[in-house]
């Protein structure tokens, strides 16, 4: 039976990680996709902030992981993927950008320990006013991911890249990985530098709408690269992260292409917008609700046994 998750992110600053879990568990989740990220949210990316965790070594930086490990062994949920911190690069910031590499490093590290074997890990990449060229944007990138790949191995987690976008002028762009031929470049050539596949990609179905792409053709050309998704809808101006049917993207073609792929990982959805539109008390009905519509999408394409 395919595995229906959930994002921790806005629960676990709800609740704490421990009732959060609990939450995901009881609304019928079995897996989830655990915002590490929170260990160095974006603000403190772009104030340049340097948390304890990423500051620690060996056995003191992985305490901080710990509530994420004792969580899903209390309550049985499998940690099926994670989020790293975003955004991974800064414009013109070598020392700190360093840091960040070594802050991904030890993400790795904690996927490893809490037994999630999967990381998404941002592009590396600027926004719409100081975009590179592309060709310094494949440069930048393919020596970041390549420099990751030692831990990646080490700590048996793959590096899964994921589709960006930037806005200027209040419109929104395609940003790096948002070109699919190029995304599909990018996940093979570092297979290739790694020796094994070590890298794949995780499908943001918000992001796609919001660049204008048909969700089964991007599905279909990605194809088995595809190791997990942020299952969210949107307006299609904003990324909203609303659950799916609160927005307008085409959840019909989105369940034809997950039968294209004969998809057989878990569905997880990053709907932490649709938490913060509804009153507390309705946060159990509301996530059975998603989970449900998990659970038809896997249905609906053929993935159930």
């Amino acid at each position: 039976m395919t595995m229906i998750g959930i994002q921790t992110g806005s629960l676990c600053t709800l609740f704490g990680v421990d009732s959060a879990y609990r939450m995901i568990k009881e609304a019928g989740f079995e897996a989830v996709d655990a915002n590490l990220d929170a260990l160095l949210r974006y603000q403190d990316v772009v104030n340049k902030r340097r948390p304890a965790v990423f500051e620690a070594e060996g056995e003191e930086s992985l305490q901080y992981f710990q509530p994420y490990k004792d969580a899903a062994e209390k309550y049985g949920i499998c940690t099926y993927q994670a989020h790293a911190l975003f955004p991974t690069y800064l414009s013109g910031e070598d020392e700190y950008n360093e840091f960040l590499m070594g802050a991904l490093e030890k993400t790795i590290a904690g996927c490893g320990y809490i037994g999630c074997s999967r990381l998404v890990i941002h592009p590396f990449f600027n926004g719409y006013d100081k975009a590179m060229t592309r060709s310094e944007e494949w440069a930048l990138n393919m020596d970041r991911y390549a420099r990751l790949i030692p831990t990646a191995k080490k700590y048996g987690v793959r590096i899964l890249l994921e589709n960006m976008f930037s806005h200027y002028g209040g419109k929104i762009y395609a940003a790096c990985c948002s070109d699919f031929e190029t995304a599909c470049r990018y996940v093979d050539e570092l297979n290739k530098l790694a020796g094994e596949d070590l890298f794949g990609f995780c499908l943001d179905t918000g992001h796609t709408l919001l660049v204008s792409k048909n969700i089964r053709d991007v599905m279909a050309l990605l194809g088995s690269r595809i190791q997990a998704f942020h299952i969210h809808d949107n307006n299609g101006v904003n990324d909203q992260h609303l659950a799916p049917y609160m927005g307008i993207l085409d959840w019909d073609r989105f369940m034809e292409g997950l039968k294209l792929l004969n998809y057989r990982g878990a569905l997880c959805f990053e709907t932490d917008g649709a938490v913060w539109a509804f009153h507390k008390e309705l946060l159990p009905d509301e996530l059975r609700l998603i989970c449900r519509t998990g659970r038809l999408f896997a249905q609906k394409a053929g993935l159930e046994e």
